[in-house]
């Protein structure tokens, strides 16, 4: 019985001695991976908090930076006491936590949705997609172009937001959505009357026109298209989405990029298929976009159902014709004015001329449209249509080295 006792009280010593053996291995390692895990969410909140510091930084103008292209699109911002980082869960309460029945339309950047803030104040988010073709560095250039610009005709920003691998950027809302969408959906056109319309042709060129000459940047848009301009409650219109800008400095008046961006049928020929752009470049957007409103058709896929012509170039047949008339929106025959349309066409046609240098300047065209004394030259027949072919790799001149990181965006055919 000794030994049997003996026997059996070194068994349970030793199952004792794996017990705690096993029990302090177990908490050594739970010990370990909390560590572990306060390390790693500390490391992600201070890197969370960095990103915002670097980026409200760069806005406030406050990081030295070099002397790249690159980098002087992001100098000469200046110092903004009054642009504010609005926090996350702010933004989650507002649209609901993104949710798809406040989702205003997608972009290239990703999915805008409507928020309305605790004090009933509505605004738009625009939320950049894990999957977006941009970046953080055209979410910073859209930060930095726009809160810096004031203008009627420029959609106003109001915040940003960089917290836990979001990137949010925070505008006023306007309830009437996007041009696109009144010209283009079927059954909305019939509200765009003939006033209208042109109320939002002059007050985009206004907008273009303060890019350009009037703000203390000089600004090539790049992405003039119809979805980019919106429109508010009285249907005035501003431009928006700033991601792909670029600002131009001195008396630099045109640059030259490996990488074209931009949106099939708005773009220049010589930046379609050179590279090339400059304030020209956004004039011959707007002469396309021009030519859409008076028309209500769309120049990107127009070939498929008019014999394989361009807008352009069908707009320039009619009025060569003295039939400029019969390019007009069928929506439009109570409201217009025949000769404000004609002189529209002929603007259009002027904007879209294969010469950059053919082209008018943006306030030559606010010019024109506010007056009725000004001489509106003749234009020849326009740029060959290119907007089926777009050059996604152009070597830069040797001399310029301002490049684009950005591919080709599409729009959706179908309106937001």
């Amino acid at each position: 019985m000794a030994a049997s006792t003996l026997d059996e009280t070194k068994q349970n010593k030793s199952i004792r001695i794996r017990l705690g053996a096993s029990l302090s291995a177990t908490l050594g390692l739970a010990l370990v991976s909390t560590c572990g895990f306060f390390i790693w969410r500390r490391r992600n909140v201070q890197e969370d908090k960095g990103q915002e510091v670097r980026l409200l930084d760069l806005v406030m103008g406050s990081v030295p930076r070099g002397n790249s292209s690159e980098d002087f699109d992001l100098q000469n911002i200046g110092r903004s006491q009054e642009f504010p980082s609005i926090q996350l869960n702010i933004l989650q309460a507002a649209t609901n936590n993104f949710c798809d029945e406040n989702k205003l339309g997608q972009g290239g950047f990703g999915p805008v949705y409507k928020g309305t803030l605790a004090d009933g104040k509505e605004i738009a988010v625009k939320r950049l997609s894990g999957t977006s073709g941009q970046g953080l560095l055209e979410f910073k250039n859209e930060v930095m172009l726009i809160a810096k610009l004031q203008h009627r005709n420029l959609v106003r920003l109001l915040g940003c937001c960089l917290e836990k691998n979001e990137k949010l950027l925070v505008y006023e809302f306007m309830p009437n959505k996007s041009l696109d969408m009144f010209l283009f959906d079927s059954s909305l056109p019939a509200q765009l009357v003939w006033q209208k319309r042109f109320n939002i042709i002059k007050g985009t060129a206004r907008g273009i026109m303060y890019l350009h000459e009037d703000s203390r940047l000089r600004i090539i848009h790049r992405d003039l298209k119809a979805s980019n301009v919106l429109l508010d409650h009285e249907m005035n219109p501003k431009i928006s989405d700033f991601g792909m800008a670029k600002i131009f400095g001195g008396d630099q008046n045109e640059a030259n990029t490996n990488k074209v961006v931009g949106t099939y049928g708005y773009m220049a020929p010589e930046y379609a298929m050179e590279g090339l752009f400059s304030v020209k470049s956004d004039v011959f957007s707007f002469g396309v976009l021009l030519l859409e409103i008076v028309s209500g058709k769309r120049n990107n896929g127009f070939h498929l159902s008019e014999c394989g012509e361009s807008l352009l170039t069908f707009a320039w047949k009619l009025w060569s014709k003295g039939k400029g008339m019969e390019l007009m929106d069928k929506h439009l025959v109570e409201s217009s004015v025949p000769n404000e349309v004609l002189k529209c066409i002929q603007i259009g046609l002027l904007c879209v001329q294969s010469d950059p240098a053919d082209r008018p300047t943006m306030s030559t065209v606010v010019a024109m449209l506010g007056s009725d004394t000004i001489t509106v030259p003749l234009p020849a027949k326009p740029a060959l249509y290119v907007g089926r072919f777009i050059a996604e790799s152009v070597e830069p001149n040797s001399s310029d080295k301002i490049c684009s990181v950005n591919e080709v965006t599409i729009s959706n055919m179908s309106p937001r």
